[in-house]
């Protein structure tokens, strides 16, 4: 089994006090924080990385393994960076895109993205939930069950 790789785009040191009616007032840190402890209860290893160098990026994303899985929110790069999606591509990695806002519903630049064709899909418009659903997403698919769930798909309280 491989691991969860979650990248953090350019700008994204900042959320909990950029912005906040846009992007809420979680910070990094606190989405990394329970990402892994998601990641630690399921037994999936979970790396969460942040860069404000497009190169930086690219060469982590070249790093990952097929069986591994990469959560990522490229920020502003979503919307003009082809580095990105060509990396994901390269690299063979499942990958889904989050974001904190919804990049349909703001200006018209950010409605298209260049990184989603690249990826399994988008998650956007739910603040930090977006990177929470993402983690449920990628530890079904590695562990092969949802979190809080037995091997065999029952809620564990039941």
């Amino acid at each position: 089994m491989g691991k969860i790789a979650v990248l953090h785009g350019i700008n994204l040191q900042t959320l909990g006090r950029r912005e906040p009616d846009i992007y809420g007032r979680v910070t990094l840190e606190a989405i990394n924080s329970r990402l892994r402890r998601m990641g630690r209860e399921a037994g999936v290893e979970v790396d969460c990385r942040q860069t404000n160098c497009e190169g930086e990026m690219a060469g982590w994303i070249a790093e990952l393994d097929p069986d591994d899985f990469l959560i990522i929110n490229p920020g502003a790069w979503t919307h003009t960076h082809y580095s990105i999606p060509d990396a994901i591509r390269a690299a063979g990695t499942p990958a889904l895109e989050v974001h904190l806002s919804n990049i349909g519903a703001r200006e018209s630049f950010r409605a298209r993205s260049v990184v989603a064709p690249a990826c399994l899909g988008q998650i956007c418009g739910l603040g930090a939930g977006s990177y929470y659903l993402a983690m449920n997403y990628a530890l079904e698919r590695m562990t092969g069950r949802a979190p809080g769930r037995t091997a065999e798909g029952v809620e564990e309280d039941e």
